[in-house]
């Protein structure tokens, strides 16, 4: 699995004009599911999630998590992040799982923070074309990944 975070100041998704999911202060997440993927990984990504240190504390450190700052998700599915642009000049894209994988996989993936965190959780539309918006929060950009060992 493959996550890039973004610390937002506020952030949202839109399909066909309509707003599908938004967030203030918190967290953006592109995620890509790879073949490998499994529910213990899936459960990791989003402990990782939540309690990454990111968020300033009153000495201006990144110090807090999502939790502490009583912050939001907002998770979108994003298979490009395993584009492998390697050799020539259009990414492979094989290392991402299909779609019959990734999607249950994604939407447990956001029920899991939904039951298991005290936050706001939103999300994309897996599959949609979707509009993203967001106001990055310094910026902090960071990428975690985790694989079956």
């Amino acid at each position: 699995m493959r996550a890039v975070v973004q610390r937002v100041s506020r952030a949202s998704v839109t399909i066909d004009g309509k707003v599908r999911g938004e967030i203030g202060n918190g967290l953006l997440v592109f995620v890509a599911i790879s073949h490998s993927d499994n529910s213990e990984i899936m459960k990791w990504m989003c402990h990782k999630l939540v309690n990454l240190r990111i968020f300033s504390d009153e000495e201006g450190k990144m110090n807090k998590s999502v939790l502490d700052t009583d912050g939001g998700v907002l998770l979108v599915s994003n298979f490009t992040l395993y584009g492998d642009a390697h050799k020539g000049f259009r990414p492979s894209f094989i290392k991402s799982a299909p779609p019959e994988i990734s999607k249950p996989f994604y939407e447990s993936m956001v029920l899991h923070l939904k039951e298991n965190y005290p936050i706001q959780i939103a999300s994309g539309e897996f599959g949609a074309m979707m509009d993203i918006e967001l106001v990055n929060d310094g910026p902090v950009t960071i990428i975690i990944e985790k694989e079956v060992e």
